[in-house]
């Protein structure tokens, strides 16, 4: 499909399904409580939940009805970390049940782009918290996203050098700010447990970021890297595959949250994956324990964990917050407190719980259905029938019969 076309696709798809809907004979879970509230309905008007209830005597007038067959509705997921950057990502991301994401950056603002395609309807989703650019010592090249980035050629790490990119993002539009706490763990040169910035240079971009209202998340694999980010001031750690007992209760204690990101770990070890070096699939299969073991000391403590799929949705990739679900509940998790982490405390972390994240009145109508009870089985996420993102049908899946 051309990207013209695809475009005109998204555009249409929005005019189209952005009617008043009526979805009848679901089972819903709120994400609120631990139960299914059993053969109910829907409407939604302008974009969000107009009404939740038993199913009505006769259909509404001027709303077109959806029979959702029997099957499980619930809000849709978020992806607390990801680098979507074109138009057939955030299609592959809604198509996944993800109406909603936080960047982790992109190389040319992409994201805030997205965002604004977004929310002025020009495509259904999904809503972007867009990072703009990384903060990060070594900008290669991405210098060419903007004139200004120019003198940081050289690199970003005295307090003017990191103010001066925080500026820029915060003037591109970025809502959020994403710098790094230590090195990657997908360059076979890296070693991620290495530290980037001190606490010193983190508490810069914590500050700066703050004149403009907005918050920061930290890219930290290592220990030491994240201690020092949660002491500057975080908002969330990213990945934190070495996290000790005591920077995991620091961060109780400061009410920081965990994107462990484990479903990118697993691909790093496995052959053939989007990283595919040998290295790096030692380093993985090492690293995986190690962040199996941070996850579930995190959830004995208390500490809030959000997915995040950390992928760009490309063609090839697999990584999906349906299956980071699925490993938060193999490490200890119910379904219920893996669901609530793909939704309603992601919405929270992105500061979005008033807008999504649970089925209310009043919220944006962001819906995923699913064919069997979540609540029981996590890996119904994986199989998404039906997709409304801010009211528009992205996905439908059903009916399977012809008649």
């Amino acid at each position: 499909m051309k990207l013209s076309n695809f475009v005109l696709f998204f555009f249409v798809l929005t005019t189209v399904s952005s009617q008043n809907l009526y979805i009848k004979n679901v089972h819903i879970f709120d994400g609120n409580s631990e139960k299914i509230i059993e053969n109910s309905s829907i409407k939604i008007k302008d974009g969000s939940i107009e009404w939740i209830g038993k199913q009505l005597i006769e259909n509404p007038k001027d709303y077109i009805v959806i029979d959702g067959l029997g099957y499980y509705m619930m809000s849709g997921m978020i992806d607390a970390h990801t680098h979507i950057s074109d138009l057939k990502a955030a299609e592959r991301a809604l198509n996944s049940g993800v109406t909603t994401v936080r960047s982790a950056s992109t190389s040319s603002y992409q994201d805030v782009s997205l965002a604004n395609l977004s929310k002025t309807g020009v495509i259904p989703g999904p809503d972007v918290i867009s990072a703009g650019v990384y903060v990060t010592p070594h900008l290669g090249e991405t210098i060419l996203a903007d004139p200004r980035l120019s003198v940081l050629s050289n690199g970003v790490r005295t307090d003017d050098e990191l103010r001066l990119l925080v500026k820029i993002n915060a003037d591109r539009g970025a809502n959020v700010i994403k710098t790094r706490g230590t090195e990657r763990a997908g360059l076979p040169e890296t070693d991620p447990r290495q530290q980037t910035y001190t606490t010193e240079q983190l508490k810069v971009v914590v500050d700066e970021a703050a004149k403009h209202n907005l918050k920061v998340m930290v890219h930290a694999h290592g220990d030491e890297g994240a201690r020092a980010a949660v002491e500057a001031g975080a908002l969330s750690i990213e990945h934190g595959t070495y996290l000790s007992k005591e920077t995991l209760s620091l961060m109780k204690a400061k009410g920081v949250y965990l994107v462990p990101t484990l479903i990118t770990i697993e691909d790093l070890k496995i052959p053939g994956g989007e990283y595919s070096n040998p290295t790096l699939e030692l380093r993985g299969k090492f690293m995986m324990p190690e962040a199996e073991s941070a996850v579930k000391n995190a959830i004995a403590l208390g500490v809030k964990i959000a997915t995040g799929a950390d992928n760009d949705y490309s063609a090839e990739s697999t990584t999906r917050v349906s299956l980071e679900a699925e490993h938060f509940v193999r490490l200890g998790m119910t379904n219920f407190q893996a669901l609530q982490s793909a939704t309603k405390i992601a919405a929270e972390l992105l500061g979005l719980e008033n807008q999504t994240g649970t089925v209310e009145v009043g919220k944006e109508a962001d819906l995923i259905l699913l064919p069997k009870n979540p609540l029981t089985n996590i890996m119904a996420l994986q199989d998404v029938l039906m997709v409304i993102s801010n009211g528009n049908v992205a996905l439908k899946r059903i009916p399977f019969n012809l008649d």
